[in-house]
């Protein structure tokens, strides 16, 4: 999105992490129906953040990990993901014929950021089934792997190399927290937290210790106001977890279902509650708000936007006096 390797809020690159997480799971079979008519034709998880296709960033964000393999999950017909992940090499060197160098070099990068590997999911069977047919990717000697959700951006990155520290400390596995207030937790899965061991070494306002989940709690039911979003690394045996739980609402197998029976069976599971912010791009009023952050702090196109935005905001609110 910018001239450099880096979007406006990334952290280190990938060559400093020292991270032991070879795979990432990306979840993209969904049917983007939130987004129809665009989606007809063009995958939700292409759909650019200002000139970066949401899936882009989330593979710069595995290799700032230091992983190796982006597992893909995609569905039966749903192939210009992992086009998008191919070398282009026709279009790369009309561009460079024509002098735009720079243009060949943004074709160019997404398959150079990390390999890219396709799973097909058959069937729309939930969350936990995509994650559960990502496990024949995985070499013999890989004892965690690595989820993030197309859908959502955590900013700034680097959450997942904090989230592998807590992982060597603590052992298990480890999800990302953020803390909202009481009043948005109905709009969530909520973690149930304790103070993670004062000898740990860990800071205790930013890692807790889970011992269970409840989705979309009232706000007077929440065990706390600690948060999920699309950020986990789990330890190998989630995989037997997933052949072990039953299928829930509409036949679908639940990631945190398989969690939860981890934590029943005495599997450590923390959360690292990061402190920054998340842009959900799995709807349009998410995604708006998140081309406007990236777009502001874009090189080229932030001070034109910057004007561009006040100036909306002005004539909405002379058109619409009663919002001041």
């Amino acid at each position: 999105m910018q001239n450099s390797d880096q979007s406006p809020h990334s952290g280190p690159h990938a060559a400093g992490s020292r991270s032991s997480v070879k795979t990432v799971v990306v979840p993209a079979a969904g049917m983007g129906t939130r987004f129809l008519p665009a989606t007809k034709t063009v995958p939700k998880e292409l759909l650019p953040v200002v000139d970066t296709p949401g899936i882009e960033l989330i593979a710069e964000e595995a290799a700032q990990l230091g992983a190796q393999r982006l597992a893909v999950v995609t569905a039966p017909g749903k192939g210009e993901v992992m086009e998008h992940f191919g070398d282009f090499e026709q279009l790369r060197s009309t561009l460079v014929a024509r002098g735009k160098e720079e243009q060949a070099q943004k074709v160019a990068r997404a398959a150079s950021i990390i390999a890219a590997e396709a799973v097909v999911q058959d069937e729309p069977l939930g969350l936990g089934h995509a994650v559960g047919c990502a496990e024949s990717l995985l070499d013999d000697d890989e004892d965690a792997v690595a989820v993030m959700l197309p859908d959502d951006l955590v900013l700034p990155t680097g959450v997942m190399e904090k989230m592998a520290e807590v992982r060597a400390t603590l052992g298990g596995s480890v999800l990302c927290a953020f803390e909202v207030s009481p009043e948005e937790v109905f709009n969530y899965g909520v973690f149930d937290v304790r103070e993670v061991d004062g000898d740990s070494g860990l800071d205790a306002a930013e890692v807790k210790r889970v011992v269970g989940m409840v989705e979309k709690p009232e706000p007077a039911d929440a065990p706390s106001n600690f948060v999920a979003t699309g950020r986990y690394l789990l330890d190998r045996k989630i995989f037997d977890a997933l052949r072990r739980i039953e299928p829930g609402k509409g036949g679908e197998l639940q990631l945190t279902d398989a969690i939860e029976l981890m934590i029943s069976e005495g599997h450590p599971v923390h959360v690292v509650v990061h402190n920054g912010k998340r842009h959900d791009l799995g709807n349009p009023g998410g995604y708006i708000p998140a081309n406007v952050d990236f777009g502001l702090r874009h090189e080229k196109y932030g001070p034109a936007l910057y004007k561009a935005i006040k100036q909306i905001v002005a004539d909405y609110e002379s058109e619409h006096p009663e919002v001041r």
